[in-house]
């Protein structure tokens, strides 16, 4: 077994290097890099200019010496091969270098936009867990009734509709639209916050995060729901419960003693890609609908401006943590069941 989780923890510099290089490779081969982004920024201002002189000047300045400038201070005078050694000698020691555009370091937009999509992917996944799993588990109970029927119909709903309508939806009906204005429309805490007390500062918190977290939540509290329901309903109907009630085990017995340690290994099978998703992927769309200063708008952005230091660490980051989460799935795997053994067979 322990060699079976060194293999694991060995694969995952490996992992990372092939991520890396081939979104490297790919990018080497994208047309438009940083320098042609701010070319492009340049002459775009010269076109708005006033007067055909003024503008004929700026078109001229922006000759070979330029670009050459350009390449020198983004360091693409250098060989791509040079280049991408370099980044990963750095990113060994979390060296992620400086953004293109701002004055800060990765670590430190990392750092500034953290907070946000920590908060919206951790509270979303609470909720969506402590909903959807009961749930699950009482509609597996009490499949084929109408408390099974009415709430498929409604989760079906909440499934359907994509998180950023919904978030829409939720501006317009309770953040001040047309009808009612309980929540704010947007951050994370109101302009009084540092003059609040400290239950105070909790209430505007959660007041503040109450939609952006309801909008993300509600549709993979759907998809877990059903992937609960149908896995307890799997479980229920294998040869062990039968053999289990024809001993005299009580219904709750059999549900939480023996049904559920087997039916939830597929529920935890998700839990990694969920988390990462909420945190870093899933919320773009809604940090941009309700104002909210994140790690998703920050890569959405970086994209946008051929931000590539910005682009490739939150990449690497990402990454390091989608797999160290995998293994922590696989180590909860056999706590939850003991009888796993990735190792192979016992002897």
């Amino acid at each position: 077994m322990k060699k079976y989780w060194l293999h694991r923890l060995l694969l995952i510099p490996l992992t990372l290097f092939g991520i890396v290089a081939l979104n490297f490779a790919l990018i080497q081969m994208t047309p438009g890099g940083p320098v042609e982004h701010v070319m492009m920024k340049l002459q775009q201002g010269s076109n708005s200019a006033e007067g055909a002189t003024l503008r004929d000047s700026k078109q001229s300045a922006m000759t070979k010496q330029l670009r050459t400038e350009l390449e020198k201070q983004f360091g693409f005078d250098k060989p791509a091969l040079h280049r991408f050694g370099q980044m990963l000698k750095n990113y060994l020691t979390f060296d992620f270098g400086k953004s293109f555009y701002q004055d800060k370091t990765v670590i430190q937009l990392i750092k500034e936009k953290m907070p946000v999509s920590i908060s919206l992917g951790v509270f979303s996944t609470l909720l969506i867990y402590l909903i959807a799993i009961p749930l699950g588990i009482k509609k597996a109970t009490k499949a084929d009734s109408s408390f099974d029927k009415v709430t498929t119909g409604l989760l079906t709903i909440g499934y359907a509709v994509p998180s950023f309508l919904l978030a829409i939806l939720l501006v317009i009906f309770f953040a001040g639209g047309h009808y009612l204005g309980w929540f704010p429309l947007r951050g994370l805490i109101s302009d009084n916050w540092e003059q609040l007390s400290f239950f105070g500062k909790i209430t505007d918190y959660l007041w503040h995060i109450t939609l952006p977290v309801l909008a993300i939540s509600v549709g993979g509290i759907a998809g877990l729901c059903f992937l609960t329901k149908n896995s307890f309903l799997d479980e229920l109907g294998k040869a062990y419960v039968v053999t289990a009630k024809a001993k005299g085990c009580s219904s709750k017995r059999i549900l939480y003693g023996h049904v559920f340690r087997n039916a939830m290994l597929l529920v935890l099978s998700g839990f990694p890609a969920m988390l990462i998703g909420m945190l870093f992927t899933g919320s773009v769309l809604i940090e941009v609908i309700f104002s909210l200063d994140g790690l998703g708008l920050l890569g959405y952005e970086a994209i946008q401006n051929r931000d590539y230091p910005v682009v490739f660490g939150t990449l690497y980051l990402f990454s390091l943590l989608g797999l160290l989460l995998n293994v922590l799935s696989d180590f909860i795997y056999t706590l939850v069941d003991p009888r796993i053994h990735f190792g192979g067979r016992r002897s």
